[in-house]
């Protein structure tokens, strides 16, 4: 019997099935982060606004310190994912080894840096005399788990590019639930107030950081990949991560300028960037999901010299992104007085808050369809192209950000330019996806 040609509606149902299957545990992964800082807020948020504002500050800085080496999970997964179409699993594994290898000597490098530096970096920020304690305290312990949480970052992406969504998703789950418990009790239990918040934190990312250890170095022996570190392979790790690297650091640099934008408008408007914040980035994990799977399924497609199956994936999960972020936005919408009263009573945080919560709803479809196209050019290795867009990106953000306290500006103008910034990266994601010049296919780049 003679098979039936496949309609267009067979491939996109196949597609669906493997971005789902990939997306959905991704989630649970990647929310882990946001929700780490939703929780220390939401304990904090009641120790006092000062508290709050302090956490505010180190939270974004010790998320920058850990971000800007998001090229670890990101980079080793588009490289992962190539050597699993190629159907190499052994030199698979062996560079995601490598990652781990490198993640462990950035991770040293970031502590001896920060440790010393705390109180000065804090001040850079302009925080008011009652908070930066609170934040040169939570930074300085905190700090002590950066090379557990780059461990993570290196063994999520070997996971991912061996299509593993599923074992970051339970490890997430564990270290949530246990960075929640760990924080309700030492910040109050024990009374160590936001100290006690910082120490939950580092003890459940080594925590989280051991099991995935234990995983990957149980699939190297399985695949007779090689543990030891090999110097030319961390070189070649850190050299494919220069580009994504750039492209980090302007992202956070954003995030950055943002952040110090808002302590200067005052300790209710930096308690409530610091809920925003927390929330935008609880949101885009959500969307990233879709591009880790991007990620994972671009990165096989073109390994297996398949750029047809790429560009029908590619172009499944922007309507994926765009879906979601429609139905994000309205929840954020209909869900805004519920939401505020769980990290603080203060009033003044609130009627701040309120008006941007709107403008964060109105920016999530456009967010959705960037964090796709983000995902499906990182999976392809385009990184070059992502640190240039990144970089143009900035420079169109920066200026509009720094006008909000001279034109005086709130919160909610801030995140205007918050928007503006995300339009900026969709415009040149898009003319590179349409261009097509990141299709390359083979094992390696």
């Amino acid at each position: 019997m003679t098979q039936a040609p496949a309609t267009p509606l067979a491939p996109r149902r196949r597609h669906d099935r493997e971005i789902v299957a990939l997306a959905v545990p991704a989630f649970g992964a990647l929310v882990a982060e946001p929700l780490f800082v939703m929780a220390d807020s939401a304990i904090v948020g009641h120790l006092g606004t000062a508290q709050l504002a302090g956490l505010g500050v180190a939270s974004a800085l010790l998320t920058t310190a850990v971000s800007i080496f998001v090229f670890l999970a990101y980079a080793t997964t588009a490289a992962v994912a190539r050597r699993v179409g190629a159907d190499d699993l052994r030199a698979a594994v062996r560079q995601g080894m490598d990652g781990i290898w490198l993640a462990l000597v950035l991770g040293t490098a970031v502590i001896a840096v920060v440790l010393p530096t705390a109180p000065g970096i804090v001040g850079l920020f302009g925080v008011s005399q009652t908070a930066a304690p609170f934040a040169t305290t939570y930074l300085r312990i905190s700090a002590l788990g950066i090379p557990a949480m780059l461990v993570v970052l290196a063994a999520t992406g070997v996971l991912r590019g061996l299509q593993d969504t599923r074992t970051p998703l339970y490890v997430a789950v564990a270290g949530f639930a246990a960075n929640a418990a760990l924080n309700a009790g030492l910040v109050y239990g024990a009374g160590l107030g936001i100290a006690g918040s910082a120490w939950g934190t580092v003890i459940a990312q080594c925590g989280m950081a051991s099991v995935y250890l234990y995983v990957v170095v149980r699939g190297a022996r399985r695949h007779g990949a090689s543990l030891r570190p090999d110097l030319a392979g961390i070189r070649a790790c850190a050299q494919a991560g220069v580009p994504l690297l750039v492209r980090t650091l302007s992202l956070r640099a954003i995030l950055m300028i943002a952040t110090a934008v808002a302590a200067r408008l005052g300790d209710a408007e930096i308690a409530a960037h610091q809920i925003l914040l927390s929330l935008w980035s609880l949101l885009a994990f959500a969307l990233d999901a879709i591009a880790i799977a991007g990620q994972a399924i671009i990165g096989r497609h073109l390994g297996a010299d398949d750029p047809g199956g790429a560009r029908d994936a590619c172009r499944r999960m922007v309507q994926w992104g765009a879906s979601i972020g429609v139905a994000l936005g309205l929840l954020v919408l209909v869900s805004r007085p519920l939401f505020l009263p769980l990290f603080t009573d203060d009033t003044a945080v609130h009627h701040a808050a309120l008006p941007a919560l709107v403008i964060v709803a109105a920016a999530q479809p456009v967010c959705g369809i960037v964090f796709v196209l983000d995902g499906v050019l990182m999976g392809a290795g385009d990184g070059p192209y992502l640190a240039w867009a990144m970089l143009l990106t900035l420079a169109v953000f920066t200026p509009a950000a720094l006008l909000v306290p001279v034109l005086g500006g709130g919160l909610t103008a801030l995140w205007a330019a918050m928007t503006l910034m995300m339009a900026a990266r969709l415009l040149t994601l898009w003319l590179r996806t349409r261009s097509g010049s990141w299709i390359v296919t083979g094992a390696t780049r």
